[in-house]
This record gives C-alpha cells, sequence and structure tokens, in this order.
C-alpha cells in the first residue's frame, strides 16, 4: 500500500505543475519475475519515476514507452520475454525467465474516473477491495484500463456496466478467497483479460510505550508505510519530538486512551509500556476487540502471568482468542539491542498478517509469491 501512496502523492504534485503522466501496472507475469501482478509506477512527462515494476531491469525501458503513452495520450500493453535472445538482455540482472505484461495508462485529468482517482479512492477505504484493471493481449484491442470495485460489488457495481457484471463470478471468487484472479474472457470476437487485484487497507500500528526502545519499532514500520499511533500515559515521554514518525500520540490512562483508536482487523498492537498494570489493562481491553494482532514485550513468564491475572477477574482467553496473543513478541533472529528487536517485531507482524511461516526462503517448498489463478 506504501507504493500507492507513494503514486497518489507523485500524481498530485505532478498535476499542480501540469506534468502530463502515465501509470504502468504489471497486468500478468508467465514464468518467474522479480514484480508480481499489481506492481505500479508513476511516470511523468519529465522522466521521474516513482514506484518499480521490476528490481530495475524494465525500468529504462518502460520509461521510453511510459512517455510514449503520454505523447500518444492513449494506454497501450507492452509484453517483455525474457525466454528470447533480446529479451533476456532486459532480464539479464535478475536471471529473469518469464514473461511479463506491462500495462501502461496514460493519465487524463480531465476524465473523473483516471487511475489515480482509483487509487485515492482505494486509500480512503478501510475494507478490502478489489481494484480492477482490464486489458487486451492484442495490442489492436481496446485497452480499457483501471477501476475500483468495493468488496460489496453488488451495492457498488454500476447497473448498466455489462463487462462488470460478466465478471460477477470471478469477482467473488477473488473475494472469496481473498486473493488477486486473472480472467480471461471473449467479448464481441476480442480476447479480454482483467486483472481482479484483491488489497487491504494500509496497517494501522499502535505501540504502547513511549520508551526508548519505541522510538526504532516506529520508524521500522514507518518505513513501510504504516500509520502509526504512540500512547502512554507519562507526558514526558509521550510527545511529537521524541517521535516525529507516528501519526498520532495519545497520552491517557489505558482504559481510555483505547477508546480514542479505531481498531479493526487491519490494526494491531505492540504493548511495550515496561508497566505492568497498563499492559495489562489494554491486554483486557484488546482482547474483545477486530484486532488480529496483539505483541506483548517481555519473557513469556510475564504473558502468562497475565492471563492468571485476567483469569481471577473474570476473563478467561479463547483458543481463538490466544492465538492472536504475541509473546514474547517478535521472531527468532537473535535481536538484542533495540534496532534488532524492532525489526523482529515488525517482521513477526508482516508474516502474522499475510499468513506465512516466517522461516528462511531456502526451505520454502513452493513458489515464493501466490500464483493468481487465470480463469478462461
Amino acid at each position: 500500500m506504501k507504493e500507492i501512496k507513494d503514486i497518489v502523492l507523485a500524481a498530485r504534485v505532478a498535476a499542480s505543475e501540469d506534468n502530463a503522466m502515465a501509470l504502468a501496472t504489471v497486468v500478468r507475469v508467465e514464468g518467474s519475475s522479480y514484480r508480481r501482478p499489481g506492481a505500479r509506477m508513476l511516470v511523468t512527462e519529465d522522466g521521474q519515476m516513482t514506484g518499480a515494476i521490476s528490481g530495475g531491469c524494465l525500468e529504462g525501458d518502460a520509461l521510453k514507452k511510459a512517455l510514449l503513452a503520454i505523447h500518444q495520450r492513449k494506454n497501450r500493453l507492452v509484453s517483455y520475454d525474457t525466454n528470447t535472445e533480446e529479451g533476456s538482455a532486459i532480464g539479464l540482472q535478475l536471471g529473469c525467465n518469464g514473461i511479463v505484461h506491462i500495462f501502461f495508462e496514460y493519465i487524463d485529468l480531465q476524465r473523473a474516473d483516471h487511475p489515480i482517482i482509483w487509487l485515492e479512492s482505494l486509500l480512503q477505504q478501510r475494507q478490502e477491495v478489489l481494484l480492477i484493471t482490464q486489458f487486451s493481449i492484442d495490442r489492436q484491442g481496446e485497452q480499457d484500463g483501471t477501476r475500483l470495485l468495493v468488496i460489496d460489488f453488488t451495492d457498488e457495481m454500476p447497473p448498466e456496466d455489462k463487462q462488470l457484471l460478466e465478471l460477477t463470478e470471478h469477482i467473488r471468487l477473488a473475494k472469496t478467497k481473498r486473493q488477486s484472479v486473472l480472467a480471461s474472457f471473449e467479448e464481441a470476437g476480442n480476447n479480454k483479460e482483467v486483472l481482479i487485484e484483491y488489497l487491504t487497507p494500509t496497517i494501522r500500528l499502535v505501540v504502547a510505550g513511549a520508551g526508548n526502545d519505541a522510538q526504532p519499532v516506529v520508524e521500522t514500520a514507518k518505513l513501510l508505510g504504516w500509520e502509526i499511533t504512540v500512547l502512554d500515559g507519562r507526558p514526558s515521554h509521550a510527545t511529537t519530538g521524541r517521535f516525529p514518525k507516528a501519526d498520532r500520540v495519545i497520552i491517557g490512562p489505558a482504559d481510555e486512551v483505547i477508546k480514542k483508536i479505531g481498531i479493526d482487523p487491519w490494526t494491531v498492537f505492540v504493548l511495550m509500556t515496561h508497566n505492568y498494570r497498563y499492559d495489562l489493562t489494554l491486554l483486557k481491553e484488546l482482547i474483545y476487540t477486530p484486532t488480529s494482532y496483539i505483541g506483548s514485550l517481555g519473557p513469556k513468564t510475564k504473558l502468562l502471568r497475565m492471563f492468571d491475572d485476567l483469569k481471577k477477574l473474570g476473563v478467561e482467553f479463547t483458543v481463538a482468542q490466544q492465538k492472536i496473543i504475541y509473546g514474547p513478541i517478535g521472531l527468532d533472529i537473535g535481536a538484542e539491542t533495540s534496532d534488532e528487536i524492532a525489526i523482529a517485531i515488525i517482521a513477526e507482524i508482516k508474516a502474522v498478517l499475510n499468513g506465512r511461516p516466517a522461516g528462511p526462503l531456502k526451505f520454502l517448498k513452493t513458489k515464493i509469491h501466490a500464483v493468481n489463478p487465470l480463469i478462461h
């Protein structure tokens, strides 16, 4: 989501300077590729690039194609085949061995539904959404471009849009599986394809504790574009001066500050106040919220003690509730310093939210990236 944020910000600047632009999107990959469908890069008329569609090997040529789309004021699809002798020169730096289809969209600011509008709308959602990009492998075919569809698509879909109605089953599959889907179909004798991209909101990280060890946690999470709130009961510690990367700093008792936070499944918590009672109160409040991750800094004995103390208060955790509580917090990477611990914490949260085992890729028996279903 950070990449989309960066693209939207860059597009706003370009628009304010009357700088024409195009959006490059990876829409389909056959074989191996550094980036997967949904990777984006904004290119402005003066040659500035925001985002990435590869590890760097395609960007140079993609810049030329994007500038051509801007000059011609039309959408176009470009395929890079690194299996061929010519294409291998492009993908040599990464050892690529596949075909990457990149869709270039001219951003017509006079239109009310240009791609940046959809990306801006996407960022405003606190729910799962499907971002739909329709294209044609036949370069002479219509290259329709990007549309946004909220997950409750039956309410959001324009009734006159017959093309989207034909994709209802594919959209339902993406919603059910919670993953992106590539759909291929024929319309009026022309082959068309659609990338139905499944996206979730920006992660909201709430760091309970404004000690020195919380600072690198905030800074590391900010690198990923997460929205960050720091809360603590100590006015001397919880300040914007100490946490300039935080979006919000809240001061107050544990049972009050939690009421000031909107919590959804993409809001995660790290309890690191070094104040047992403060953490205990927060845990008691949080277990009944939709959060999908609560991490507790400190030894296992501390967390077990918290469970026992809450049980005495009549609070017993179900198996499902215990599954979202992680303590000691973080992945086992041998972290010692606060910076290393921050990396272990953020990596664990990322793995949990993505449903990944967090082991070395060396021993992974499946592909690194999930394969998007291709439906004909």
